[in-house]
């Protein structure tokens, strides 16, 4: 007997926050609840590349910075997220930085990537802007 795909409220989200997906990232990737904070925007912009919606990866890029385009690479699986540390991006702030680390594997190659993303406000809603990989120390 073929195993049974989980409802989807069911299922933990991506992000690693632990909440069922649909209390927590669905609402912001289906459009029914914007991003609260920085956070929130990059735990929701990590789900999306776990699930290849590049629509919305490119919808939530800051439109100064935003690529054309945007191809993911289908073979990459997104295996884990770790926010390390986050400065400012509150609910009553403009601008945020989020500081993270998320783990994929690729045609067999396990790989990290690790990120101090800044994102900034525009009419109420969070943008991700760009990101620097800190030097490895």
């Amino acid at each position: 007997m073929g195993r049974r795909k989980p409802k989807p409220d069911s299922v933990n989200c991506p992000c690693g926050s632990g909440h069922p997906r649909e209390r927590c990232c669905g609402p912001r990737i289906d459009g029914t609840a914007p991003a609260e904070t920085a956070e929130a925007l990059m735990r929701s912009r990590y789900t999306a590349y776990a699930e290849g919606n590049e629509a919305y990866i490119l919808a939530t890029w800051d439109p100064q910075t935003r690529p054309a385009s945007l191809e993911l690479d289908p073979e990459r699986r997104w295996l884990g997220l770790n926010v390390r540390d986050t400065e400012a991006g509150g609910r009553e702030d403009t601008t945020g930085v989020v500081e993270f680390v998320a783990r994929a594997r690729l045609r067999g190659q396990g790989m990290r990537l690790h990120e101090r993303s800044r994102f900034r406000r525009i009419d109420g809603h969070w943008y991700y802007i760009d990101g620097d990989t800190p030097d490895a120390s």
